[in-house]
């Protein structure tokens, strides 16, 4: 075929494969007559890998199967998409097999020309017209990565927006005391030492914090409790829960608890908690989310930000696109799952994207993840932040980059911790969560650099940092 070209499908159902000498990720999107999805939920790629009608299957190459007859009728056709982690198609020539999904006999095939510096495409699109499905060759290039593409066909990235005016609200306070940076305040770790004079009486024999209904009884939020906007909080959680094992870390040492001393977590020799309020941290330093000697389990939002680097005007400035994460783990590291702008509420609900930023510019924060700590499945041990440039630009384009850690209630700001430095690659993780034994959090600054455009390329490097 050529870009343009139309051909009958002689099948029902059909696959289209797309294949290149560099890894590919294959999308699907059901459009209606408009030219955009219906929801978020018409988008078919590998963290979705099903939708009405069309599926998503990975393999030596990635591929996208579409049931002509399971395809809702207020569909208009189905757009198979292929993007890259970094790079451009300049001299990929990748290649589009459409194949009777049954038989797996050819159909047609596709190889878009004269590519450059696109970093996704739109390959082929399988369409109704006058009651029969057809294939059209599109071959149509985005400099701007999978992100142009969903924007493009109305994927829900920029609905969530008026959700972000709560953290916005809150951010100009905080946000202006920038002279904070100087680690001088969270570097003195001989403060928490200091209330060992005896004052309110805590039994010597409690070692863990206060006692709690019984492990694990903050039960998952039934479907839909939180499925309003991303970042609206749930109801007020109930009393902290008791200590869940299966944290990544060490279990807190029993014995150095003396009357008068917070409880172990908090008390432990260079471990920083947030009694003493705002806390600035360094690469590699770690805040044990503990306040008044209970484990925090309410409601916190990252906040990510970031401003493009000066030199390269207003139009370089405006291509920076950005994306920020976060990966959830369970105690062997494994993934259990990922949010980010293609995906904005996971594990009911329990963690909420804010939506996409697409250029960075403007103050406050550019993306907002809110984790509702309490109503986090038992299984959830470790969380990482991530972000993205899906625009390709390396981070010594981008300046402030920064993550902060804010009380999902009043907007306080509790941790924050600026990039100093940048590397030249595509991606960074930012901070991580992991849950302790005793069951409260720590959160650890990471600023650990990789190459990766997408989340879907942080999940090893990610897990490698628990």
């Amino acid at each position: 075929m050529t870009p343009g070209s139309n051909l009958p499908l002689s099948a029902a159902r059909v696959a289209v494969d797309v294949t290149a000498p560099v890894r590919l990720d294959v999308s699907g999107l059901l459009l209606t007559a408009a030219g955009k999805v219906r929801s978020d939920d018409d988008f078919v790629f590998y963290n979705q890998p099903a939708g009405p009608g069309v599926t998503h299957q990975s393999g030596a190459a990635d591929s996208i199967t579409v049931d002509t007859a399971g395809v809702p009728a207020d569909i208009d056709k189905v757009v198979v998409t292929a993007s890259l982690d970094s790079g451009t198609f300049s001299g990929t020539e990748p290649t589009a097999t459409v194949r009777d999904a049954a038989s797996g006999a050819v159909i047609a095939t596709f190889t878009p020309p004269q590519l450059s510096s696109e970093t996704a495409l739109v390959v082929v699109e399988v369409y109704r017209r006058g009651g029969a499905w057809k294939v059209r060759a599109v071959g149509q290039g985005y400099a701007n990565g999978l992100a142009g593409i969903a924007t493009d066909f109305g994927v829900s990235v920029d609905e969530p927006a008026p959700a972000q005016a709560a953290p916005a609200a809150a951010a100009p306070p905080p946000a202006a005391p920038a002279p904070p940076q100087a680690p001088a305040a969270p570097q003195a770790p001989a403060a928490p030492q200091a209330p060992q004079a005896p004052a309110a009486p805590v039994p010597p024999a409690a070692p863990m914090p206060p006692a709690a209904p019984v492990p694990g009884s903050m039960p998952p939020p039934p479907p839909g409790q939180w499925g309003g906007a991303p970042g609206t909080p749930p109801p007020a959680p109930p009393a902290p829960a008791a200590p869940a094992p299966g944290g990544f870390g060490p279990p807190p040492p029993a014995a150095p608890q003396q009357p008068g001393q917070p409880p172990a977590a908090a008390a432990q020799p260079g471990k920083i908690n947030l009694d003493k309020g705002r806390v600035s941290l360094q690469k590699n330093q770690t805040v044990s989310l503990v306040k008044g000697g209970q484990p925090l389990l309410t409601t916190v939002r990252m906040g990510l930000g970031w401003e493009p680097a000066f030199g390269g005007g207003r139009r370089r400035a405006k291509s920076i696109d950005l994306d920020a994460s976060v990966i959830a783990y369970g105690p062997q590291r494994n993934k259990i799952d990922n949010c980010f702008f293609g995906k904005l509420q996971i594990l009911n609900g329990a963690i909420q994207h804010s939506g996409d930023n697409l250029t960075g510019e403007g103050a406050g924060d550019d993306e907002v993840i809110t984790v509702h700590l309490g109503g986090l499945p038992p299984e959830v041990t470790g969380l990482v932040f991530t972000v993205n440039s899906f625009s390709g630009q390396k981070f010594t384009d981008v300046a402030k980059a920064y993550c902060r850690l804010l009380d999902g209630q009043t907007g306080e700001e509790m941790v924050r911790f600026d990039l100093t430095g940048s590397e030249p690659r595509t991606g960074v993780l930012m901070a991580k969560f992991v849950k302790q034994f005793s069951g409260e959090w720590e959160m650890t600054a990471l600023g650990e650099y990789v190459d990766s455009r997408t989340v879907k390329g942080m999940v090893k490097p990610a897990a490698a940092a628990l």
